[in-house]
């Protein structure tokens, strides 16, 4: 966070903000309960649930505050990301313009440019909306479980069952071996990046001669190393992510 300077303060207020939101959105649901214990108390005279109403407007009210608040949450998270972001390219910048003139050649044009653009754009979105998400993601369970508890202690054990199967079907999908697969999609893609510039600068000397793609033998490979990846990884993981949905979307 030392890129982000002052602005990390505004990160830090969007996990509570984020985890706040998420504990309010499941306020409507418990008001929706009570309109149904007495709509069913009430039964047959529905006129003696008088409350409903007052019900109805406060889940109403705090799934908009709920909102709100998580508006707030991603006004804080982008104020800092976007600072993060414009430190991390002036740092690179400023770097890359100390370093000879061989490095970039040899480096490749492309790869500069995913790094200086692509790559701390990653970390604005990672720091703009996975961050607060994550937060907001941790928090949900908990206050679910706590309103499961509360209305039924036996529902809410019962109820973790899938969370737990689903943390577990998880920890297949990451992990140390995925981390590795993950280098090597980077890798893949950096490549074809760099490739892909490269091809742009020749498109005049395709244009003159009739070349196709096929004449850049490294800019076809690198696009058939990146499909043959990107097509084993999805096969891969389309079980494990199957009963990962269904186990969470189970409970």
């Amino acid at each position: 966070m030392d890129y982000a300077g002052s602005y990390r303060y505004f990160t830090y207020a969007s996990w509570v903000l984020a985890a706040a939101s998420a504990l309010v959105a499941l306020l409507p649901f418990l008001y929706i309960w009570q309109i149904l214990r007495d709509v069913l108390n009430a039964a047959p005279d529905y006129s003696q649930a008088v409350n409903i109403p007052r019900y109805g407007w406060m889940a109403v009210a705090f799934a908009v505050l709920s909102y709100l608040i998580y508006i707030c949450a991603l006004l804080c998270s982008h104020m800092a990301a976007f600072r993060v972001a414009t430190n991390l390219r002036l740092t690179v910048s400023a770097h890359l313009a100390r370093l000879p003139l061989g490095f970039t050649e040899s480096y490749g044009s492309g790869k500069l440019r995913k790094v200086i653009q692509e790559s701390t754009g990653a970390a604005e979105t990672y720091l703009a909306h996975q961050l607060p998400d994550k937060y907001s993601a941790m928090a949900t369970p908990v206050g679910l479980l706590a309103l499961l508890l509360v209305f039924d202690w036996r529902l809410g054990l019962l109820s973790l069952v899938p969370v737990l199967l689903g943390f577990a079907i998880m920890s297949v999908m990451t992990g140390s071996r995925m981390a590795e697969k993950m280098r090597q999609y980077g890798n893949a893609l950096a490549a074809m990046s760099n490739e892909a510039v490269e091809y742009v600068r020749g498109i005049p000397v395709v244009k003159t001669f009739g070349q196709s793609v096929f004449s850049f033998r490294r800019f076809k490979a690198t696009i058939d190393e990146y499909e043959k990846w990107v097509v084993a990884y999805t096969k891969e993981l389309r079980m494990p992510m199957l009963f990962y949905t269904a186990a969470i979307n189970g409970v």
